[in-house]
């Protein structure tokens, strides 16, 4: 049974994070999954400290509440945080998921329904990121790289966790991008940028899709 400052090592941790070159959303998921296991911990005497049988509890509450994909994502980041604080013998296993290369069908848009979704938006900023986005095959993350270079060459060079990647950008999206930045104005940098001239982020797409 092991006792740890909590409140110290959260800290520590997160600086860790960030100088372990990780991206600040996250190390904000990975500080929000260890503050719901701290949480967890507090249904336990706190006189006994931590063991194996509450990190293994915790494993057994996650598994009946979240699918096996979530689950794993939350102990992979209490695991990070017990090796941190040197508590790697009471890390647990992470849960066996089959592999799957595709998505499940009826979580695929059809044709019909993506062209749905754009004569919904058509004449909205989200109109011409989602065509972006099923033009190119790029995640949301990688939105911040098309850039009014990117556009203007063809392709985009994406970093992503010190790795570099060109996507190139088919004629028909670059038509529509150049029709986007001249209706915006805009100069150079990301195409698609909040008010502030930042580039947007997941937090800011839902947003917009939910409207």
């Amino acid at each position: 049974m092991i006792q740890i400052d909590y409140t110290e090592q959260m800290i520590n941790y997160r600086n860790y994070l960030l100088d372990e070159e990780k991206s600040v959303a996250t190390t904000e998921k990975y500080l929000r999954d260890v503050r719901r296991f701290l949480s967890f911990l507090e249904g336990f005497p706190k006189e006994t400290g931590i063991n194996k049988e509450y990190t293994i509890a915790y494993k057994a509450h996650l598994s009946g509440s979240y699918a096996p994909a979530s689950v794993n994502s939350m102990l992979i980041a209490m695991n990070g945080f017990l090796k941190f604080c040197g508590l790697s013998n009471l890390c647990v296993k992470l849960l066996k998921i089959q592999r799957q290369i595709f998505c499940k069908k009826e979580k695929e848009l059809t044709g019909r329904e993506y062209q749905r979704l754009l004569r919904a938006l058509k004449g909205t900023r989200l109109f011409y990121i989602i065509r972006t986005i099923g033009g190119t095959g790029i995640r949301v993350s990688e939105l911040q790289y098309i850039t009014v270079d990117a556009v203007r060459t063809g392709k985009a060079d994406v970093k992503c966790k010190n790795k570099n990647r060109i996507i190139f950008l088919p004629k028909e999206v670059r038509t529509i991008l150049k029709e986007y930045i001249a209706k915006a104005g805009i100069k150079k940098g990301s195409v698609f940028v909040t008010r502030s001239g930042k580039p947007l982020n997941r937090s800011n797409i839902w947003r917009d899709m939910q409207s």
